[in-house]
């Protein structure tokens, strides 16, 4: 069976529809930066998963990849917007954001340069907006949304005052951002069923 990192980390991937504390550790990722609303037909948002998705299968068909049968990991978001604390769902023009996907432990900045050479000499397409990008998250609290990504809010609501409770605060700063983990394919999925991971940096309360 293929390496599922869903099914191998369910403490990261697969968190209960209740808040929880949870201390992620580094991990790697294909990453694209931009600017915008996510809902934007042909959008900047649209063209960055484009890209993220084919180095993903890039590196997941080459011969590195062969050596190790794994489910390319889920599709994940950094989103911030500046002079606020949070997300404001009201401006989603305003919305910066890093959308990523999770390498493997055994790709390494070389072999994800090597791969965004041959998706750009195969596919006759331009990733140089494709980076290789390393984060440690840390200390989070998180919770299973299920619904639309409009009523995040009441979710969020939720998990900061059990972080409260638990004797944290939230931790959001311009290198700790909102996070989103995303199990559905919006484009087929009832939005009402729409699975998302939502985590948020915290820390001990001064």
């Amino acid at each position: 069976m293929p390496f599922d990192y869903k099914k191998e980390f369910k403490e990261f991937y697969m968190p209960p529809k209740t808040p929880t504390i949870v201390d992620v550790p580094t991990m790697n990722y294909i990453a694209v930066r931009g600017k915008g609303d996510p809902n934007e037909e042909d959008g900047d948002y649209k063209k960055a998963i484009s890209l993220l998705y084919g180095i993903a299968y890039t590196i997941k068909m080459s011969k590195m990849g062969s050596h190790f049968s794994y489910v390319v990991p889920p599709l994940e978001g950094f989103w911030w917007q500046d002079g606020v604390v949070g997300i404001d769902y009201a401006h989603k023009d305003e919305f910066n954001w890093i959308s990523v996907i999770r390498l493997p432990d055994f790709v390494t900045e070389e072999i994800f340069r090597q791969a965004v050479e041959e998706a750009t000499r195969k596919k006759k397409q331009d990733f140089s907006k494709v980076e290789y990008l390393t984060l440690n998250e840390g200390l989070c609290v998180q919770c299973m949304h299920i619904g639309p990504y409009d009523d995040e809010p009441a979710t969020v609501q939720q998990m900061h005052r059990y972080m409260d409770q638990e004797g944290y605060m939230l931790d959001i700063n311009d290198v700790r951002l909102h996070h989103e983990i995303y199990l559905s394919d919006a484009r087929r999925t009832d939005p009402a069923k729409l699975k998302t991971v939502i985590r948020h940096p915290i820390r001990k309360k001064d």
